[in-house]
């Protein structure tokens, strides 16, 4: 038993698996205390608690759950693949329209647009060719209208795609210094687009004039991915420099800022407000209050976690990781909702608005479409 064991953690740990953590195997299905929900029942009893609470002291305990935390309105039951669909290269980047109709995923030198309304669908409705043959798409964002896509990636420039054109077409291009945009966030009322850019400055985009306005400075290294505020206020972005950023829109400066000991892969911002959960290269998924101290790191993934995407409703997340998993979490404390072990990396992730559709990236040149069990 670790000394880590308190009685805190064998609360948590009979909260988290339904059964005393004393118990160092599995027990045959018909011994089960049926209670447990099905998607604990599977965690062995030995297993250590995956959750902590982190003071601002550093003190770390792990989390007893409540009762609610896998049950009650708006949190999943499991998630379930319906569609397979085959890009052909490696996506790093995938986004849904809204309302659930297309899916968008980002691969080498194009982005192929998908109609999932019908699952025998095997092939893309069309393909939109940017930046280089040979370079990855790193990001794309649907404008809030579905009629405009950007993308970024592997290359100086992003292309903004109008969608609504009888063929898709390339209406402008927007040309920083740096060499590659690692990820894009636009702002609620689509006039502003932010990019994370390999050289650490944030470049901030007028859409209507397409021009650059101004370039937040502070990361020392590549800005790897980005989330905004609800009310378009606050921006927040984590850098390979192992810092986490937030910035003020309206004023243009830096709020906060965050330092860990890994490189920051991955975030989002809770749309409710309050919590910012970030993917680290370390394996952690560390869950921060935005104006107090204290946090929630959680240990389910093997190696970097690769994307993260809050639910529209700000109750549960999701991460992905190298390790092949997406993991599906209870905001804020980190209760494993579900988990999905998929046949390589998953490099990204998104969830459509009504929180019925997750769709990943995979390292295995496909993305996966899942819809949500309720």
């Amino acid at each position: 038993m670790s000394p880590q064991m308190s009685a805190a953690a064998a609360a948590a740990a009979v909260v988290a698996y339904g059964r005393s953590p004393m118990v160092g195997f599995d027990p045959p299905p018909h011994m089960r205390v049926p209670t447990i929900p099905p998607n604990l029942a599977g965690i062995p009893g030995g297993k250590p608690a995956y959750s902590f609470h982190v003071t601002a002291d550093g003190q770390m305990q792990p989390v007893p759950f409540p009762p609610d935390a896998l049950i009650g309105p708006g949190i999943p039951r499991h998630a379930r693949q319906i569609n397979t669909l085959n890009h052909g290269e490696v996506v790093c980047a995938v986004t849904i329209s809204n309302p659930t109709r297309h899916v968008y995923t980002g691969g080498k030198g194009c982005v192929k647009v998908w109609d999932i309304s019908h699952p025998g669908n095997k092939s893309p409705v069309s393909q939109l060719d940017c930046l280089n043959r040979d370079n990855y798409i790193r990001s794309c964002k649907l404008l809030p209208d579905g009629c405009t896509l950007i993308v970024g990636g592997e290359a100086s420039t992003l292309s903004i795609w109008d969608l609504a054109a009888p063929t898709p077409r390339i209406k402008a291009e927007l040309t920083s210094s740096a060499p590659a945009c690692y990820a894009l966030a636009i702002s609620p009322d689509s006039k502003v687009c932010f990019s994370c850019c390999s050289d650490g400055n944030i470049a901030v985009w007028d859409l209507h004039n397409q021009t650059l306005v101004r370039q937040f400075q502070g990361h020392t290294d590549g800005a790897s991915c980005i989330d905004i505020s609800n009310d378009g206020t606050k921006l927040w972005t984590g850098g390979l420099d192992n810092t986490v950023r937030s910035w003020d829109l309206r004023e243009g400066r830096q709020l906060q800022q965050h330092d860990f000991t890994s490189q920051i892969f991955s975030l989002g911002y809770c749309p409710t407000g309050e919590w910012l959960a970030v993917g680290m290269e370390s394996s952690n998924v560390e869950v921060l209050h935005v104006n107090k101290p204290d946090k929630y790191q959680l240990h389910l993934h093997e190696s970097c976690v690769l994307s993260l995407k809050f639910a529209y409703c700000g109750k549960w997340f999701v991460s992905t990781g190298k390790d092949n998993l997406l993991n599906a979490w209870r905001t804020p404390y980190g209760a494993s909702i579900f988990q999905s072990k998929e046949s390589s990396s998953v490099l990204s992730c998104d969830i459509s608005v009504d929180d019925k559709y997750i769709v990943t990236g995979s390292g295995d040149k496909k993305a996966t479409v899942y819809e949500v069990i309720y």
